[in-house]
């Protein structure tokens, strides 16, 4: 694990675990008051590439002083600022939810930096998709477990896998830092679609409560050199019991993998 100084004040943790292969890292970049430790039921699914785990600022082990306007595009800064650190020229981004927003920003402004985007379960960044289906607006809102989990993962998984289910959801430092990752996520301050210029993989699960799964057609619509993969009987969480999904993930990002 490594820490990096922010340019104002205090540090990001992240940790790179290695992989013989030579193949392109992959950055997983999570959700709103969510640290690494929201990828821990996927990360056996991409093995054969060096893998980057983030702890957002106000979760996890990254420390910083609260900031009411943080903003998804500072998460995307941060992400270059541990690239930077890191030495690593250029990698794949791959963001889930509030991730795919920071994820849209670096496709837009850094797309020398990055890859590809893969990004999931997510919103159009500037504001022109489609609201937040009110079940998940409502769960968000009263921070319930088991009623967040329900929204994420099918109950056949939940019930046989508690300790993953929990995991993908938030842990921030206080209530104070979730309500800032929360406002920051609904902001309808990110970049327009058409700007992002990397090769980019959008999923969506086809029952996602969370986010509207229609914002994955606008956005394929919209990102030139972009797909689009739905996935059916899925929720937020849509690769859970479906090992397919991260195999054409993989395939993706191998098949765009330098020379």
């Amino acid at each position: 694990m490594t820490f990096v100084t922010l340019p104002n004040d205090g540090h990001l943790w992240y940790s790179i675990r290695s992989a013989s292969s030579p193949k392109a890292p992959l950055v997983l970049v999570q959700g709103r008051g969510l640290d690494h430790h929201g990828w821990d039921s996927v990360l056996n699914e991409f093995t054969n590439r060096p893998i980057i785990l983030i702890d957002h600022r106000g979760t996890g082990q990254s420390t910083a002083s609260l900031n009411s306007e943080w903003s998804t595009r500072d998460f995307a800064n941060d992400v270059v600022t541990i690239l930077d650190h890191a030495g690593i020229d250029r990698a794949h981004v791959y963001g889930h939810s509030m991730g795919g927003r920071i994820a849209q920003w670096l496709g837009a402004e850094h797309a020398d930096r990055i890859i590809t985007l893969t990004i999931g379960g997510t919103s159009v960044g500037d504001g022109t998709g489609l609201p937040r289906p009110t079940i998940g607006a409502a769960a968000l809102a009263s921070g319930d477990p088991s009623a967040l989990a329900s929204l994420f993962y099918p109950d056949v998984w939940v019930a046989a896998n508690p300790q993953q289910a929990t995991s993908v959801l938030p842990e921030p430092h206080s209530p104070e830092a979730m309500s800032i990752h929360s406002k920051a996520s609904d902001r309808p301050d990110g970049p327009a679609p058409e700007k992002i210029t990397t090769p980019t993989l959008i999923l969506h699960g086809a029952n996602d409560p969370i986010s509207d799964p229609g914002n994955a057609a606008i956005l394929g619509k919209r990102i030139p050199n972009s797909e689009v993969l739905m996935v059916p009987d899925a929720r937020h969480a849509y690769w859970a019991g479906k090992p397919d999904v991260h195999s054409s993930v993989a395939k993706f990002l191998s098949s765009n993998d330098p020379n």
